[in-house]
């Protein structure tokens, strides 16, 4: 083979290898997608022709499932948490990448330390805690739970996209007189913006889908949308056509937000990435 035949071979290789990467993907959300519309008997049946109905989306929403109040909990703990986090991260984050602390090094290697501990380790005292203040099963101790647990990546994230702006553009506005407050707002915020939407992302993505403490620390008032989904079972098992509208629930958010912010996302992990 000549060297131009070679680079065309590995490049359709490399077409079908993304090819089936996608296929494997696709299957199960098309497969959620079509279960959610299907009856409970053609769930079961493998086929592509069916007659749709929406009487699915209409019973999870009913008694006993109430999936609207387990969304609008989702929805609440998620924005707040993002709305909370990504302020004090940014500020922890430009703290960082522009004032020399003693034992900064250190501080940064224990903000990332939280993140390799496992969750079902601190799951119990945090029960205890929200047991005897009052938070078990609010809103409020999971938004807690949550800042806990996306701080520190949002704080690491930032710090990077902060990293990437120069520092002769701070300078320079505050020789002309502006102060620090006003070079983080007219200057590094703007700059940073795509890498703090990224962020806000990834800490919504984070706060929307967290499962294990949602299911220790709640019971009823607070319960979320993943922990929702267990609700779906019967007497035939698992009523895998009510599980599939509640998933495609689930996922639309995440969808019609990535189809949103899909450019600066993208420019978002660009900027982390390249300095």
């Amino acid at each position: 083979m000549t060297g131009k035949q070679r680079r065309q071979f590995w490049s359709a290789v490399h077409t079908v290898l993304i090819l089936v990467a996608i296929f494997i993907m696709l299957v199960p959300i098309v497969w959620i997608f079509l279960a959610a519309f299907k009856t409970h008997v053609d769930v079961y049946q493998l086929k592509l022709f069916f007659t749709p109905t929406l009487e699915n989306f209409d019973i999870v929403f009913d008694d006993p499932y109430r999936l609207g109040e387990k969304l609008f909990n989702s929805t609440f703990v998620a924005l707040v948490t993002v709305i909370i986090a990504i302020p004090i991260a940014t500020l922890a984050a430009y703290s960082f990448s522009r004032f020399s602390m003693r034992g900064e090094t250190m501080m940064l290697v224990i903000i990332l330390a939280t993140q390799f501990v496992p969750a079902v380790v601190i799951i119990l005292p945090f029960f205890v805690m929200f047991r005897d203040i009052g938070l078990l099963d609010t809103r409020t101790g999971l938004i807690l739970v949550n800042l806990a647990i996306v701080m520190p990546f949002a704080i690491w994230m930032i710090k990077g996209f902060i990293d990437g702006i120069p520092i002769d553009t701070e300078e320079a506005a505050m020789v002309d007189g502006s102060s620090r407050l006003q070079v983080i707002r007219n200057i590094v915020l703007p700059m940073a913006a795509p890498g703090l939407l990224t962020s806000a992302i990834f800490c919504f993505i984070i706060a929307w889908n967290e499962f294990l403490f949602a299911l220790i620390l709640t019971n009823k008032e607070a319960v979320t949308l993943p922990i929702g989904l267990a609700l779906f079972k019967g007497e035939e098992g698992d009523l895998w056509n009510l599980l599939s509208a509640a998933g495609i629930i689930i996922m639309a958010p995440m969808f019609v937000l990535a189809l949103m912010i899909r450019r600066y996302f993208v420019q978002g992990m660009t900027m982390g990435a390249v300095r």
